[in-house]
């Protein structure tokens, strides 16, 4: 690899660290082809990406990021996957890594905070901002339908107590 395209992969790398919330590293020796492809497509799917890169020229970008600590986990051949979103990262990986062995999840960092495995796993445990949007709405929405149906039910009552004076005279 020249100087210059050395110096673009780090530049490259430097601003995927310093956007991304999220980045998980994992060991991917013995991985096939096809694999790798099928789990750079359910992170894009989901919205994260992955990267394999020389692991000198990624500490060197990880300098000055918030993810800096991931450095010592730099060892071997190594993947990065990172995400905006927090948990959909972790989330991927752990779904891979239960179908692929040999995809082994080493640790990673949210923000400056330093996860090791059972981190990331607790990370991909939480529902993922889309879910807890949904959540929330579905909450703000429930108190408008809880105040129809008691708007609506005195009048029901009292239909249901004249409906049984109605049938109680016509038996009578």
């Amino acid at each position: 690899m020249e100087r210059a395209a050395k110096k673009d992969a780090v530049e490259s790398l430097n601003g995927v660290f310093k956007t991304t919330s999220v980045a998980i590293v994992a060991h991917y020796s013995g991985l096939t082809v096809a694999q790798m492809q099928n789990l750079r497509k359910q992170m894009k799917q989901a919205g994260a990406s992955v990267k394999v890169s020389k692991n000198r020229l990624a500490k060197i970008a990880l300098e000055g990021t918030d993810v800096v600590a991931i450095g010592s986990l730099l060892k071997g051949p190594t993947v990065i996957a990172t995400s905006d979103d927090p948990v959909v990262a972790p989330k991927v990986a752990i779904e891979f890594a239960k179908a692929n062995e040999k995809f082994v999840i080493l640790g990673g960092s949210m923000g400056k905070t330093v996860l090791n495995v059972d981190g990331v796993k607790a990370l991909a445990s939480l529902p993922s901002l889309d879910e807890l949007r949904g959540k929330l709405v579905g909450l703000l929405v429930a108190p408008a339908t809880k105040i129809a149906q008691l708007s609506t039910a005195p009048a029901a009552k009292v239909a249901r107590v004249v409906q049984a004076y109605a049938s109680k005279s016509e038996a009578a």
